[in-house]
């Protein structure tokens, strides 16, 4: 399945299609599926834990009023929508609390594993888990394939580019097509069709707006939209990564693009190797400034009153990405780099309940943040990690950057982290043995023959409601009072460098 140079960037997409359809469970390295699995359970996790956010609420609100009920599930929750529908709330649920992995196209679990799920629901083919684990895994190559083309994401977020809602729609579009059993032609006219549904701009970064949990839910409807399209003979542009007028890569990237990243080593090496599962409940590019900073404070043993100052060296890129202190919104505080330093400095921690507008509030964080100096170094390459410089009230000062963050590709999270995280998530939503049983299916997945049970797992099962378990909702989060539940739901006890 290797492509070679002369492949030409039309010939890109049957290239991908070919790959998309082909790919089989066996042609997978152990360490990709396991890979796979792992990312699986950890956006699974996410999105359990991000269906009772604000944004998936609102959203239920929203389509429950106008669509009537399909048969796809909605994870979290008791209700079911169309696949579409459920891809996109799905999606949004999934990248809502900014728990979900990243350095695929970025926010590559939020989107393709929603779709590839959705796609379940949209045929009458029994799917095994091994199909359903290799559409993950072709979902996440192509969509980080088509960022890569694009120049990559330093530029493409540049540029002001969201690449979770630019780039997901094509990781969406390959993983439905392989779980419904496209063909090559109709994989590469969803894979085309996929292009006209990119979009996605980082304009919610100066004030916290909700549309960026919508790229991801948007994205990965869109390709289950152009997946179930093409099945029924819509057609899209051949010439889509030609360098046309109107090809992608020329509009979205003029002076970046990099037809060759689209094919090159496709087959051979696994885009997926190259994705980080997030141990910090904030943008990637804070995390190697919390271990830094957590680092200091292990070794020196200090606590949060031993630190007089912390200043941090940071690149134009990441400053103007993470350097803002507005905290009122649960996004807004999850893009700041000095929020994240903060409470891992005052709460000896930065995981999803340090986000809550308890912690966001307290004056022993607000402490910390009035201690924080961030200095813009505009000779620093925006893929290098920030510097961190604390002092402590006695007048010693230490230095730490951390270049291979916790979760990174170069320093992943193992099996039982993934699974401790899983479980933190997922036991906020579901009964702790229905979580159990999800974690076992998804261990299992590559030898059940039907994908579907899988899926039986994600839904709740209607009953009377039952007490939350205390300290399990996320302050701020349902947006008619703390611990309220949506009126559908039911309580129930229990690529390397990128840089968000």
């Amino acid at each position: 399945m290797t492509i070679t140079d002369r492949d030409s960037a039309t010939d890109a997409l049957r290239a991908l299609s070919r790959f998309a359809v082909r790919t089989r469970i066996d042609d997978l390295p152990a360490s990709v599926v396991t890979k796979a699995r792992h990312h699986l359970l950890d956006t699974l996790g996410a999105a359990l834990a991000g269906a009772n956010s604000t944004e998936t609420t609102a959203l239920l609100s929203a389509l429950t009023a106008t669509e009537p009920r399909g048969k796809a599930a909605v994870w979290g929750t008791d209700l079911t929508l169309t696949p579409r529908s459920a891809a996109l709330v799905n999606g949004v649920s999934a990248h809502a609390l900014e728990l979900d992995d990243s350095g695929g196209c970025d926010h590559s679990g939020a989107v393709v594993i929603p779709a590839a799920l959705a796609a379940l629901h949209a045929t009458d083919r029994i799917v095994s888990g091994a199909q359903l684990l290799t559409a993950v895994v072709v979902g996440y190559d192509v969509a980080r394939r088509v960022l890569e083309a694009l120049g990559g994401y330093t530029p493409h977020n540049q540029a002001g580019w969201h690449s979770t809602g630019t780039c997901g729609p094509f990781g969406a579009a390959a993983a439905a097509s392989h779980v419904l059993g496209l063909d090559e032609p109709q994989t590469a006219h969803a894979l085309a069709l996929a292009a006209s549904s990119s979009g996605g701009i980082w304009a919610f970064v100066h004030d916290g707006a909700m549309s960026k949990r919508l790229h991801a839910g948007r994205a990965a409807e869109a390709g289950v939209t152009a997946a179930l399209l093409a099945a029924h003979g819509v057609t899209g542009p051949s010439q889509v990564f030609g360098d046309v007028w109107g090809g992608f890569l020329r509009t979205l990237a003029p002076a970046h693009a990099a037809t060759n990243a689209l094919t090159d080593g496709l087959g051979q090496q696994w885009r997926i190797s190259r994705c980080s599962i997030k141990p910090y409940a904030s943008c990637r590019s804070t995390h190697s400034s919390v271990d830094a900073v957590g680092a200091i404070l292990d070794e020196q043993r200090l606590a949060g009153e031993d630190v007089a100052g912390i200043h941090v060296r940071l690149n134009t890129f990441v400053h103007g990405m993470c350097g803002g202190t507005e905290m009122e919104s649960l996004p807004a505080a999850q893009l700041s780099l000095p929020y994240a330093v903060a409470a891992r400095v005052a709460l000896g921690r930065a995981d999803l309940s340090a986000y809550d507008g308890d912690n966001r509030q307290s004056p022993q964080v607000r402490s910390v943040l009035e201690r924080i100096v961030l200095e813009v170094d505009g000779a620093m390459h925006p893929d290098t990690e920030p510097v961190i410089t604390l002092t402590t009230r006695a007048g010693a000062t230490h230095t730490r950057q951390v270049t291979d963050p916790l979760g990174s590709a170069t320093n992943p999270l193992d099996a039982e982290a993934v699974a401790t995280k899983f479980h933190g998530l997922a036991d906020r939503v579901v009964p702790q043995e229905q979580a159990r049983s999800i974690a076992d299916t998804v261990e299992r997945l590559d030898t059940i023959p039907d994908a579907q049970q899988l899926v039986r797992h994600l839904s709740i099962v209607t009953g009377p409601p039952v007490r939350r378990r205390a300290g399990s909702p996320l302050q701020g989060v349902a947006p008619d009072g703390e611990g309220s539940v949506h009126p559908h739901r039911r309580e129930h006890p229990t690529g390397l460098g990128d840089r968000h």
